[in-house]
């Protein structure tokens, strides 16, 4: 999984980065003091890979990963070259979702570009930036499709949609928005890799204090959880302040300072619960001596298709999967016993994979 970090300065967009990702982005109380996209990969905590491979004595234990891409700050006005420009928003066009960080705070010490904290404008600055990134791409590609429309109805078509939603655009409105029931026009729009289209999450930035009740008393957060529920968006809140400190700590260090705030979990922990929702994505495992590890499908894959996530081998040469689930494996100790109590069965290829199955896939190529 992909996620692109967006923002205006100084809302906190490079802390959360370095926090999230410990790659030490250069952050500053200036604006633009990320100009090259910052690239870091960060495990998916999940214990249920640790466990199991101290159950498998496995020799090494490998999680899913996200890759968090962080760009320069946007201003208003940077698709005509204000500040830094839009140029650095083509580094995110490959993500699959983004995250805005939306500042929450009021901190005198911390410039505002806009001279005041307010999230909701701040969100229409970004996502202006964004429609106007999107139409510039949508511009090239409808006049190379105008090329050989004439000549090919498909063309002629796919012309029709394009110019359909850069006047959506050009209302305003997002991508995302856009009603779209044609089988055609749904494979185009998901090729056009349009930001305005990605799946949002809001990292609410909030201050310390907002952090023990979610940012439930902070006017602020509620404008910003409103408009996200609106557009069916996810939200979590975050002090990226604190996560910096949180990532400086070592594992029962880090459980201690979250207790003594008052947390159950991490910013990076929220985060990602926010994007698997927002993806619809869950994990299932794998077990064994040489390696234990975890594997990020879409919810509803079949089992083939999983396989596939491990070697195209293993989905074209499917037989069957032999399955249980983390919590059965882990009640009766190991496989044996689970199989004994008719919790490990064998499925085939109709099986949809859930979350926490550990499958061992059996295929013949």
């Amino acid at each position: 999984m992909k996620l692109g970090i967006v923002g205006l300065p100084n809302v906190g967009k490079s802390t959360l980065f370095n926090s999230l990702t410990k790659a030490g982005a250069e952050s500053a109380n200036y604006p633009f003091c990320t100009i090259d996209p910052n690239i870091g990969i960060v495990a998916v905590p999940d214990e249920r890979i640790q466990r199991l491979g101290d159950l498998y004595h496995s020799k090494k234990v490998t999680p899913a990963v996200i890759e968090f891409v962080d760009i320069a700050g946007l201003v208003k006005g940077a698709s005509k070259g204000e500040g830094l420009g839009n140029q650095f928003l083509s580094n995110i066009r490959e993500v699959d979702a983004i995250v805005h960080v939306v500042r929450c705070f009021e901190d005198a010490n911390v410039i505002h570009v806009d001279g005041s904290v307010n999230p909701l404008r701040d969100i229409e600055t970004i996502n202006f930036e964004l429609i106007f990134s999107d139409v510039e791409i949508l511009e090239r590609r409808i006049a190379k499709t105008a090329r050989g429309a004439k000549n090919d109805k498909t063309l002629a078509k796919e012309l029709a949609f394009l110019e359909r939603i850069k006047a959506h655009l050009e209302e305003g409105k997002l991508a995302r928005s856009l009603e779209v029931t044609d089988e055609d026009e749904q494979e185009w729009l998901a090729s056009y890799n349009l930001l305005t289209y990605k799946p949002v999450i809001y990292a609410a930035n909030v201050g310390e204090d907002d952090l023990a009740d979610d940012g439930a008393s902070n006017a602020s957060v509620q404008e910003v959880k409103e408009y996200a529920a609106a557009e069916g968006s996810e939200v979590f809140v975050i002090c990226a302040q604190i996560e910096e400190e949180i990532a400086q700590l070592d594992e029962e260090e880090r459980a201690m300072f979250l207790e003594d705030l008052g947390l159950k979990q991490s910013g990076l922990e929220k985060l990602i619960q926010a994007s698997y929702r927002l993806l619809g994505l869950i994990s299932f495992l794998t077990s064994g001596e040489d390696e234990s590890r975890a594997w990020t499908i879409k919810v509803g894959t079949k089992a083939p298709q999983a396989a596939g996530k491990i070697h195209s081998d293993f989905e074209r040469g499917f037989i069957k999967a032999e399955v249980v689930s983390y919590d059965d494996l882990m009640a009766c100790g190991n496989y044996a016993a689970a199989r004994e109590k008719g919790l490990a069965r064998m499925e085939g290829k109709e099986y949809v994979v859930k979350d926490g199955d550990v499958i061992l896939f059996r295929f013949n190529v």
